[in-house]
């Protein structure tokens, strides 16, 4: 028998290094540890900013101001107002008009110095012939554009991958929020080629969503896996529509270390210059 006071004396015994418990899923964790290959996991401290969240200017319950002080508490660098566009009836989305008027009070929020940015963002709808539900002349005077599906999940998969990629080559998105659409116990994932997807967003420099959400945690475990080994950057953001909900950003740092995934991998581990560089 072999056995230890730490689980880490367990592994030693048996010549390996530690295994962190989010990997032991049989997916080739005791060969990387052999070969010395296993991850640096990112962990919930490696996070600098929250990348999407909603206000009540949509359907979220807290005002820009209380997001951005909950966001100072949590230690955050920066965090980005990402309300819906106007395709989102459901949630009140904005049109141009009403965004503009959003990015003035993102200013006048930013003014106070609360000593946290707040970046001027949009969760924008992927129609489904891929073009987006808002002007270039908009999406330009952000600072991060979301794009996402919240429509049309029948469509079979060539004709959804054709709509995303085609979203994916406008130059002012940032961000695919949570690419795969599923809502755990509630609809399964559209039907998407995930491979070509991903490489894609690779191909015109987009980010690739691990949405914190505990009703999406998605790209899940594997999908996040599968994006870092092909070289995809990804984000990890709660989708918060409440200040208290921004603390549901553990969900997706657990899932994302699940796939794998080490701090590098993930942009809103970058400090603020770094990170808006990178939107530019």
């Amino acid at each position: 028998w072999l056995s230890g006071e730490k689980e880490e004396e367990v592994f030693t015994a048996v010549g390996l290094p530690f295994i962190p418990p989010e990997l032991r899923e049989d997916r080739g964790e005791i060969q990387a540890a052999e070969a010395g290959k296993l991850p640096n996991l990112i962990e919930l401290t490696d996070i600098r900013g929250d990348l999407q969240m909603h206000t009540f200017a949509t359907d979220g319950k807290n005002s820009i101001e209380e997001m951005a002080r909950k966001g100072k508490e949590m230690g955050y660098d920066y965090i980005a107002i990402t309300d819906h566009s106007k395709a989102v009836r459901i949630a009140k989305g904005l049109d141009e008009k009403a965004l503009a008027k959003q990015f003035q009070e993102i200013d006048r929020v930013n003014q106070k110095g609360l000593g946290i940015r707040v970046l001027k963002g949009v969760e924008v709808d992927v129609l489904p012939d891929g073009s987006l539900d808002l002007k270039d002349e908009i999406l330009k005077e952000s600072d991060v554009v979301l794009a996402s599906v919240h429509s049309r999940f029948n469509m079979d998969e060539k004709e959804m991958t054709r709509r995303i990629i085609k979203a994916l080559k406008n130059p002012h998105v940032d961000i695919l929020a949570h690419p795969t659409g599923r809502l755990l116990l509630e609809r399964e994932p559209y039907k998407v080629n995930l491979k070509e997807m991903i490489q894609a967003a690779i191909d015109y420099g987009v980010i690739l969503e691990i949405n914190a959400y505990p009703d999406r945690l998605d790209l899940k475990d594997v999908d996040a896996r599968l994006a870092r080994d092909m070289g995809a950057k990804l984000s990890i953001s709660t989708d918060a529509h409440s200040a208290q909900q921004m603390e549901m950003m553990k969900f997706g740092v657990f899932t994302a270390r699940r796939g794998w995934v080490e701090a590098r991998d993930v942009v809103n581990t970058l400090p603020l210059e770094k990170l808006q560089k990178l939107f530019q």
